[in-house]
């Protein structure tokens, strides 16, 4: 396939949905594949693909949405960063209206804070180096998809010896929260949709715990409707011949072992947290980044010091439920009402790749009743 509307093209998809119903239809039950991108929840809701599927099988929601993640407490350190006297603060324009304990940063912003928002983290840099008198802040987020540009940041401004650039590190690992929700025990999750965006960097190989630990499928999923609908008849395959086992759907841009520069990199410049504040998960071991001691002088929070507030999420807010798959956004009791796009309560109604920005945006408004 060499084009977008390839991906979307209405006789293969007939042909895939004809194969899961064969598939499903001698299930014993219903079958929760988790869905962990974010990117493939607003597949999923923007092209209808819940409804082209049997009721045997059920799409549930997973951790792997950057923003959402991100806990008050850490929004809080962000604007007291950004409020400090000469700090201009970058960040991602989808962190401006997350909600913080007191207000979000787009509010800081109009109350005279100078935050702006960027691009790449090389755009940072170049703001650092175009104000020398100024302390620049760049706000990193993201999994192991983003962080690898984060880190050339931190690299060329050590090697370019820009000493008022730092980073307030925020990036987090996609196996610890996985591992936090397969050893719970009110989640039923019967397979995964593997991130495709992660798997680019680290590997579809990244993956054998899954199936090896916990005796589950994943299949590494790209992001068109396509996408999402061979990795269900892939998944049910695996189930209907009693498999277990990691198989990348998204092998046009995945490959087994990922790339491997890019993970040198992140290796050299990064370590890990030994714990790391998710939202909805709490703190989870060694899930998170911080710089290394070679590029102490660029960490933020030591050149910094953050009040580190632990801060609780709104009490109407169950953010935390629909990123751990107990939970459809539309069951949330706030859910269209109290907490929309324009005025959202929780992380999941702000991110672009949030799971209750799907909903709302593509209509899934109604809150399901029993049958």
């Amino acid at each position: 396939m060499k084009y977008v509307d390839e991906f979307r093209d209405p006789t293969a998809a007939k042909e895939l949905i004809a194969n899961i119903a064969a598939l499903a239809k001698n299930l014993p039950r219903t079958l929760r594949f988790m869905e962990v991108c974010g990117g493939h929840t607003h597949t999923i809701y923007r092209h209808g693909l819940e409804y082209l599927l049997p009721k045997s099988v059920e799409f549930i929601h997973g951790p792997g949405c950057p923003v959402c993640v991100i806990p008050a407490g850490r929004v809080d350190d962000a604007i007291w960063l950004a409020n400090q006297p000469n700090v201009i603060f970058t960040t991602f324009g989808d962190m401006m209206r997350v909600p913080g304990s007191s207000g979000n940063m787009l509010a800081a912003k109009a109350r005279g804070a100078d935050i702006r928002f960027i691009y790449s983290p090389l755009d940072a840099l170049k703001i650092a180096q175009d104000n020398p008198t100024n302390q620049i802040v760049f706000f990193a987020l993201g999994f192991e998809t983003t962080a690898p540009a984060t880190a050339i940041a931190i690299a060329q401004a050590k090697t370019g010896g820009v000493k008022n650039f730092s980073v307030f590190c925020n990036h987090v690992l996609i196996n610890p929260p996985l591992r936090t929700i397969l050893d719970a025990e009110n989640v039923q999750i019967d397979g995964f949709i593997g991130p495709g965006h992660v798997a680019t960097v680290v590997g579809s190989q990244h993956f054998e715990f899954i199936p090896t630990e916990y005796q589950l499928p994943i299949i590494v999923t790209g992001f068109e409707p396509l996408d999402i609908l061979q990795s269900v008849n892939m998944l049910l395959t695996q189930y209907v011949e009693g498999r277990c086992q990691v198989e990348n759907q998204y092998s046009r841009v995945v490959r087994k072992s990922g790339n491997r520069e890019a993970l040198r990199l992140l290796e050299h410049v990064f370590t890990t947290r030994e714990s790391f504040e998710w939202r909805g998960l709490g703190a989870i071991g060694n899930s998170g980044y911080r710089l290394a001691d070679d590029y102490g002088e660029f960490d933020a929070e030591v050149r910094f010091e953050l009040p580190a507030a632990e801060v609780k999420d709104h009490p109407a807010c169950q953010c935390g439920l629909v990123l751990t798959g107990q939970l459809k956004p539309a069951e949330c009791q706030v859910f269209g009402s109290g907490c929309t796009p324009e005025n959202p309560i929780g992380t999941c109604m702000v991110s672009p790749e949030g799971a209750c920005a799907a909903y709302y945006t593509f209509g899934r408004l109604a809150r399901p009743t029993a049958d």
